[in-house]
């Protein structure tokens, strides 16, 4: 058969499910290359992600010269030693952790392990995407809450979402994309209504950030004390491991047992779980992380006045802020300026964007681009 007549054969595109159809992909954070390929220039920065602008500890990038040797091995399936130092720093049981390929292995896990079809669950709106992409993987249906004019959850109108069919709620604290932050007392009055047959997830990618806020909910307390709550967290933003993708939940054991069924079993490479815990022991490289960041929030929220924009009050590495014109022209204009931001209009925002908190060099970049603009 020749080439020409190979190309003519007509095959039938693979059938997929509707639960499949109604996935929206996940549109990351254009990489440095890409735009660098696109647009033919050099000294590009990237604040569309939210990683740390440090870089990894040095004793994180040392341990993982020394795990290389190691590569040839399988991972330990129940991430011992990165388990035995995460239940000591927060004092929790060890059984009451799982560790995933990033936090949102957890996700994926939460949706195989507890739902099915014809169930829900809620989120805020706009939120983490992933939350959906687990409910509609298991044909469970997606109850979406706006947010208040503030960009904060609005908690009563969620909380008036649950019904008998509700398996899982999902509340990512501080809220991505937006960085606004459910207070202590909120969570309370929230879990109050919640019946107990539901599990609540609090996502706390962007804990460290949030941490020292005196209203920022103790939610490990809430699984000390046996209650359906998932706490997660990661080590891809405070301690700058998102290449190694590494995250973990905290929750009742009998809640980590199932999910301990349905994970592979070895989610979480060798490498992600020795550097791990060497970025969890320096905590001089965590302490200028977070001095950096809270700096450049500074620096951001007076040059945002200074220009006139709006922007939300954030508790994680990034801020959310209104441009006042279309989100994707500012957005293009920064890129010719060799800066990469998150568009709002993804969000369901056309006029916002999301931009990382970064270095005092790339902070000065962006503000400099973006006042030609705006």
């Amino acid at each position: 058969m020749s080439v020409a007549e190979k190309e003519m054969i007509s095959v039938a595109p693979p059938t997929v499910e509707d639960k499949l159809r109604r996935l929206v992909p996940y549109r990351p954070g254009k990489p440095i290359e890409e735009v660098e390929r696109e647009l033919g220039i050099t000294g590009i920065i990237k604040l569309a992600s939210n990683e740390n602008p440090l870089g990894p500890s040095p004793k994180a990038v040392a341990k993982m010269q020394q795990v290389a040797l190691k590569m040839h091995l399988y991972p330990d399936a129940n991430s011992y030693k990165l388990r035995d130092a995460v239940s000591t720093m927060l004092n929790v049981e060890p059984e009451c952790l799982v560790f995933g390929n990033g936090s949102d292995d957890i996700i994926h896990l939460l949706g195989v392990t507890f739902l099915t079809p014809g169930d829900e669950i809620i989120q805020g709106d706009p939120s983490f995407v992933r939350y959906e992409a687990a409910a509609h993987l298991n044909d469970a249906k997606v109850n979406l809450v706006s947010l208040d004019e503030n960009w904060n959850y609005d908690l009563d109108a969620m909380a008036a979402k649950i019904n008998d069919r509700t398996r899982l709620i999902f509340l990512a604290n501080p809220n991505n994309p937006t960085g606004t932050m459910a207070t202590q007392n909120e969570i309370e009055a929230f879990l109050a209504k919640v019946p107990e047959r539901v599990i609540v997830v609090l996502d706390e990618a962007y804990y460290e950030y949030a941490a020292d806020s005196p209203d920022y909910p103790d939610s490990l307390r809430y699984v000390r004390e046996g209650r359906n709550v998932v706490v997660m967290r990661t080590f891809s933003k405070a301690y700058a491991l998102a290449g190694l993708r590494i995250g973990f939940g905290v929750m009742r054991p009998e809640i980590a047992e199932w999910l301990d069924r349905t994970r592979e079993p070895f989610n979480v490479n060798l490498m992600a779980q020795e550097v791990a815990i060497a970025a969890l022991e320096d905590t001089d490289h965590t302490a200028q992380t977070l001095a950096l960041n809270r700096k450049g929030k500074r620096e951001f929220y007076r040059a945002f006045t200074e220009m006139g924009l709006s922007y939300t009050p954030t508790f994680g590495n990034f801020v959310w802020f209104d441009t006042g014109k279309d989100c994707k022209e500012v957005f293009n204009a920064l890129l010719h300026e060799g800066v990469i931001t998150r568009t709002g209009d993804v969000f369901g925002a056309p006029t916002h964007l999301r931009v990382t908190i970064g270095t005092e060099a790339e902070n000065t970049k962006f503000l400099t681009a973006l006042r030609k603009f705006v």
